[in-house]
C-alpha cells in the first residue's frame, strides 16, 4: 500500500529542541523538510537555503505582496514564513514535509484549513526550558526574557494541537512523533 504525503507541523517554545527532533526524523528517508524564511540574521553555523533562507526585511515583504507564503508571523521582532513552493516540492516527492514553525504559524495553518498532523513540542518544565535557553548561549538576557515571556503564552495554548509530545527523552519524542506520523500515513 502506497503512504500519502503528508504535511507534519512540529511547534513549540524557543529552545525546546523542534529543530533538534526534526534533524533526527529527516534521518529517515520518508521525511522531508520545507525550509522556511526569516529576517533574522543567521546564528554561527547556520546556512542560508539549509537552515532558513535569510532574506532582508524588503525581500521577505515582496515575496509576501506576491503571495508565496503559506503562512507568516513577527516573532521576537522578526518576520518568519513558510514559502508555498519549498511545501510543494517535498509533497511533490511523496514525503512527509516536515515544518518546524512558532504556535503562531501553526494557528494560522489551522485558520486556513490546511490538513495535517500538528504537534506541540513541549519541555518537560519551565525551569528547563529556561536552562536551555540560557544554556545555548544565542540570545542577549533581554532577549531570553523575552523569548520566556513569549513561551508562557504558547505552552498555554498547546491544547490547539492534535497532540503534545514532552521533549524530556530526544529518543522517546522523536519515536513518539515518528509513530504518530506513521499511523497517520496509511
Amino acid at each position: 500500500m502506497k503512504q500519502r504525503a503528508q504535511l507534519v507541523v512540529l511547534s513549540g517554545p524557543s529552545a525546546v529542541g523542534k529543530t533538534t527532533i526534526a534533524r533526527r526524523l529527516l534521518e529517515s528517508p520518508d521525511f522531508g523538510r520545507a525550509v522556511t524564511a526569516t529576517t533574522r540574521a543567521p546564528r554561527p553555523g547556520e546556512k542560508d537555503g539549509v537552515d532558513y533562507r535569510f532574506l532582508d526585511e524588503r525581500a521577505f515583504r515582496d515575496a509576501l505582496a506576491r503571495d508565496e507564503f503559506l503562512e507568516h508571523a513577527q516573532v521576537h521582532g522578526r518576520l518568519y514564513g513558510t514559502p508555498k513552493d519549498a511545501v510543494d516540492s517535498v509533497l511533490a516527492r511523496g514525503l512527509c514535509c516536515l515544518l518546524v514553525i512558532d504556535v503562531q504559524g501553526a494557528a494560522t495553518l489551522r485558520k486556513r484549513g490546511i490538513d495535517a498532523l500538528y504537534v506541540f513540542v513541549a519541555p518537560p518544565s519551565a525551569a528547563e526550558l529556561e536552562r536551555r535557553l540560557r544554556d545555548r548561549g544565542t540570545d542577549a538576557p533581554a532577549d531570553i526574557e523575552r523569548r520566556l515571556a513569549t513561551a508562557r503564552a504558547e505552552l498555554a495554548r498547546q491544547g490547539e494541537f492534535d497532540t503534545v509530545t514532552i521533549n524530556d527523552d530526544l529518543d522517546r519524542a522523536v519515536g513518539e512523533i515518528a509513530r504518530l506520523v506513521q499511523a497517520r500515513r496509511q
